[in-house]
């Protein structure tokens, strides 16, 4: 860390006085943190099992210096710069580097392979990619010739590269830092940005087709922060864990956008194997997860009750009853002074302790997005105290348009629209949403643009859902996921697959049966807890696809798909199904980087075993 704080925060008082609050951007409300609590924690690293931090003052400074060593490397208003990372301080320190700089910043997944950094790199022109480390750095390097654009390297962590040339991120922020006065010029830069340009370019998942590159201007950032901030009461008292991919908008919302907009502190930690660490050592107050870590939380908890004590195990299904019965109470706020005496006792024997475990004992704001969470899931976290509310958004949308309000959360529902948003549905189903959020469009693609964007501003979201008379949405299904069976009738696959996932011995089900007389579901085990399951039977195993060819796992599979068939609709019910062999992954190509399935892969990949459910 740099010890310069308080001249730090002098030169940023000094610049916002010559040039005013340029806090139409996100690097405009940096420079104002670093002059309004330039003393305050602003960013944290887990660095060797020690935390390090970093002052606003000290955020600002480095973002300058990293600017000025971008500007030296050619980067100017227009160009574009991809960072190829896992999340960690330098990640965010250059995307708001690139902002100010009137340059765009481009995500590249951390699981990307060859084949999609070439393509996302390759579409975008990045002039610059700053790559994580070696493993980084060797996927760019065996494309680098097909990129004729791709004019530096730089890398943020060098052990073990011999490639010669290359220059690492610390001395690209020493070059900056040995401009004359970096922070000045950033400030410059900064007050000179247009808010209507683009800022960042965020690549859509590509379920269905190649990633589009989704284009998003200062004003949809700030549009964003703003609204999110206010509607969930942001401060710099919060505290965010980034965990998630910082290329997804989700993430990018947490550890970017309402971060810098509140003025709260970032943590980074070790991530991979040790995220549950990090979450119990941060306990931060504002926490997004998607549904697949809430659903492993859910079958984290249950396979360490399966090993405590049987007193323990007595208290925690006890305490989880009467939370599950007092659950929806809570979810309206409307709880009697019966139902607080009795959470008040769950809450010391149980339900405390359950969440500090889990890392959100301090949780004021508890979050689920980017895909549908199935409603058990979020009725056993209320049921232990945390209140998750779920929100709807996408990137073409910068993320901003339903929340669940608070002391009115309706089970299925994704909540009503955040302020400023207009929300209405076409006439075949389709979500359309207008708001400051809806996207530039799309990198190079004014088809793909013109259909997805009316001409009055309307943005066609490719979700079919249902508006109730309060304003409340409910998704149905991606409009392309949609399966109408052989008898015409219209199914949602994803309502059937999260109903499945809800088991602890479920990650992954896709359901089948477009244009069929049935349907089928092909299904991927969670190795952790059937593992568990079937250790203590001492049935042995060596391998994922070993274990999912058990006849006993086939049995307990089966078991929880005839208990999830009695909530179905009869033309809902999965008549048969395989257990896959394999992790899904995205490396293998059937999942995107944010773990979406992609269906079409899957049902090319599998189409044996598809066929043979339908003999």
């Amino acid at each position: 860390m740099t010890s310069n704080t308080a001249s730090n925060t002098a030169s940023a008082d000094a610049a916002l006085a010559a040039t005013g609050d340029a806090r139409p951007t996100l690097p405009g409300r940096l420079l104002a943190n670093a002059s309004e609590r330039g003393k305050s924690v602003a960013l944290r690293e887990k660095y060797r099992g020690y935390w390090r931090e970093w002052t606003w003052a000290e955020y600002a400074h480095r973002v300058a210096c990293v600017a000025a060593g971008l500007r030296e490397l050619g980067v100017e208003p227009g160009t574009r710069v991809a960072v190829h990372a896992e999340n960690r301080p330098e990640w965010v320190i250059a995307d708001l580097a690139v902002q100010g700089l009137g340059a765009q910043c481009v995500g590249v997944y951390p699981t990307s392979p060859e084949s999609e950094v070439e393509y996302l790199l390759g579409h975008c022109g990045a002039r610059v990619l700053i790559a994580e480390d070696e493993e980084q750095l060797d996927k760019a390097l065996a494309v680098r010739d097909r990129l004729p654009e791709l004019r530096h390297i730089v890398v943020i962590d060098p052990r073990g590269i011999r490639q010669e040339g290359l220059l690492t991120f610390a001395e690209l922020e020493e070059r900056g830092a040995a401009s004359g006065d970096p922070l000045a010029a950033f400030t410059d830069s900064v007050a000179a940005l247009d808010p209507a340009t683009p800022a960042i370019i965020v690549y859509t998942s590509g379920t269905t087709g190649p990633p589009k590159g989704a284009l998003l201007s200062h004003l949809n950032l700030v549009a964003s922060a703003s609204t999110f901030v206010g509607a969930l009461g942001g401060s710099p008292s919060d505290e965010v864990l980034s965990y998630l991919p910082l290329c997804h908008i989700a993430e990018r919302l947490t550890s970017v956008i309402d971060s810098v907009w509140a003025g709260s502190v970032v943590n980074f930690g070790e991530g991979g194997a040790s995220f549950t660490h990090d979450l119990r050592d941060i306990q931060p107050t504002v926490f997004l997860g998607v549904p697949r870590v809430w659903e492993k939380m859910l079958a984290g908890v249950e396979l360490r009750m399966a090993d405590a004590s049987r007193l323990k195990r007595a208290l925690y299904r006890l305490c989880l009853r009467q939370g599950r019965r007092i659950a929806p109470r809570r979810m309206r706020g409307s709880t009697t002074i019966a139902d607080r005496i009795v959470l008040a006792l769950c809450e010391l024997l149980v339900f405390r302790a359950l969440r500090e475990k889990l890392g959100l004992v301090r949780v004021r704001v508890a979050l689920s997005g980017a895909a549908p969470i199935a409603p058990q899931v979020l009725e056993y976290l209320w049921a232990i105290g945390v209140a998750v509310r779920e929100g709807y958004g996408q990137t073409e949308n910068t993320a901003i348009c339903t929340l669940t309000p608070p002391g009115d959360v309706r089970l299925g529902s994704v909540g009503t629209a955040l302020p400023g948003v207009e929300l209405r549905i076409a006439d075949d189903g389709e979500i359309l949403t207008r708001s400051a959020g809806v996207f530039l469009g799309y990198l190079d693609n004014p088809e793909a643009t013109a259909a997805t964007i009316t001409e009055d501003g309307w943005l066609h979201t490719g979700d079919v859902g249902e508006l109730d008379e309060d304003g409340f949405l409910r998704i149905t299904d991606r409009k392309k996921d949609i399966i109408i069976t052989a008898g015409g009738k219209n199914v949602s696959p994803s309502e059937i697959e999260n109903l499945l996932k809800v088991s602890p011995y479920i990650r992954e089900a896709v359901v089948i049966g477009d244009r069929r007389r049935h349907l089928t579901a092909l299904i991927g085990i969670e190795l952790d807890t059937v593992g568990d399951w079937a250790r203590r039977r001492d049935l042995a195993y060596t391998t994922y696809a070993d274990l999912s060819a058990k006849p006993e796992v086939h049995a307990l599979v089966e078991g929880v798909l005839t208990e999830a068939n009695q909530r179905l609709a009869s033309v809902e019910q999965v008549k048969r199904f395989t257990l896959i062999g394999k992790e899904l992954d995205h490396e293998g190509g059937e999942l995107t980087a944010t773990q979406k399935v992609k269906r079409r892969a899957i049902e090319q990949r599998f189409a044996a075993e598809i066929e043979a459910m339908y003999e």
